[in-house]
């Protein structure tokens, strides 16, 4: 009896230590080979591409373009501006190819963070701008390197079409913007900057029949946003912001300045109107004040200034933990249009994308609208591709921001 449970124990100790063994060598091999794969991935220097150098230029009315050019022949596209800062701009970009340079452009999420970590001061205006427009490039070379459009690397497209909206201070011109197709529209507030820290019954009752009067000239079955563009006091917001509820903007676009969040937080309390923000905030972490102090349910992510299409990507996440949308600010070119097409094709969360050019006479082949939608791009990358013929006569510009005073008395106001 002994005999048989020694012999049994002795064939189960046996099965054991074989399959640890078998086990170990397999997991052994699995490693060696996983490792293999990852020094392949990010080290190897078969199958690589190499960034060879960044080209900038400034192109009419006030874009900066960038092309990231590879030694596999693929371009890379961007739009790294500031507004009235292009040269600026350039010039980060130009201290970021130093890094660059030799680069195998695929590892975007990496270079990410070294151009904006390694910078040590980070953040801000310029240094965030010139990384978005790098940012932009690179995942137009990992497309086209793949031949998928980048809203395919971002988990695939949640829309077969992108709606859009133009920009209308008129009412004759918001009826030519609904006859080329477009349903939501943005406007302005009349003589905003003239309206003071404490504006008179007059500026609030004309800047809301200006606004009545757009309604007016479309319809109650179009979508218009009013903004405000952070340059009105907080007691001028608050007295338009009820004035123009019962004709029911679409949105308010930054309503104060956007450094002021518990203001914002508070006036977007006081009103059923969506508040809508994000065309001077950056990255991720400026961000998240807006949504954790419930400043806003329509966050406006500049992918030319707001850290890039995956940064986009990210903020877009955040507002969707909060329960809001992202509509993607674009005042600028149809590089930065397509950027923001690429992120609303993979957004659950998308609400409307900003445009003031579809490409005519920058693209190859402009973007149509049809019914205020966009389709779907299809092409490897960014999906565009620029006409050089058409652009050689835009080429250069010297855009100033404008510089606005107070006619009253001729101090400086917020532009």
């Amino acid at each position: 009896m002994k005999f048989k449970n020694h012999q049994n124990n002795s064939r189960r100790k046996f099965f054991r230590n074989a399959i640890a063994a078998s086990v170990g060598t397999a997991f052994a091999s699995t490693t060696l080979r996983a490792g293999e794969m990852k020094e392949d991935a990010f080290h190897s220097r078969a199958g690589e591409i190499k960034i060879t150098r960044l080209e900038t230029f400034k192109v009419k009315p006030r874009f900066l373009f960038l092309k990231v050019h590879t030694d596999a022949g693929i371009i890379g596209l961007g739009e790294p501006i500031t507004e009235g800062r292009a040269d600026t701009c350039a010039m980060a970009v130009e201290e970021a190819a130093r890094y660059l340079v030799g680069q195998d452009p695929r590892k975007i999420m990496h270079h990410w963070q070294a151009i904006y970590r390694h910078s040590f001061y980070r953040g801000g205006p310029i240094l965030t701008s010139a990384l978005s427009g790098i940012e932009q490039a690179l995942w137009d070379i990992k497309g086209k390197a793949l031949g998928i459009p980048v809203y395919e690397l971002l988990g695939g497209p949640t829309r077969n079409r992108i709606r859009v909206y133009a920009h209308a201070r008129t009412p004759e011109r918001i009826r030519e913007a609904k006859a080329e197709g477009y349903t939501a529209f943005k406007t302005g507030v009349k003589d905003s900057r003239q309206s003071g820290i404490i504006a008179n019954p007059k500026f609030i009752e004309e800047a809301t029949n200006d606004f009545i009067a757009l309604r007016e000239a479309v319809g109650d079955d179009a979508d218009i946003g009013i903004d405000f563009h952070g340059a009105i006091s907080a007691p001028n917001a608050e007295l338009l912001i009820h004035a123009l509820e019962p004709h029911k903007p679409f949105f308010i676009e930054e309503p104060v300045n956007c450094q002021n969040v518990d203001v914002m937080a508070n006036l977007a309390r006081e009103t059923h109107i969506p508040i809508a923000t994000g065309e001077r905030v950056f990255t991720k972490w400026g961000f998240r004040e807006i949504l954790e102090k419930g400043a806003a349910t329509i966050l406006q992510p500049d992918l030319c200034h707001a850290g890039g299409i995956f940064e986009g990507r990210l903020i877009a996440g955040m507002a969707e933990a909060y329960y809001a949308s992202v509509a993607p600010h674009n005042p600028l070119g149809p590089i930065s249009l397509a950027c923001g097409l690429q992120l609303a094709a993979s957004i659950p969360n998308f609400l409307c994308q900003e445009q003031v050019t579809l490409g005519e006479g920058y693209l190859k082949e402009p973007f149509v609208v049809r019914d205020g939608h966009v389709d779907l791009p299809v092409k490897p990358g960014l999906g565009i591709e620029l006409d050089d013929d058409a652009l050689a006569d835009k080429l250069g510009h010297e855009w100033r921001n404008p510089e606005t005073y107070l006619d009253s008395d001729g101090s400086v106001v917020d532009w």
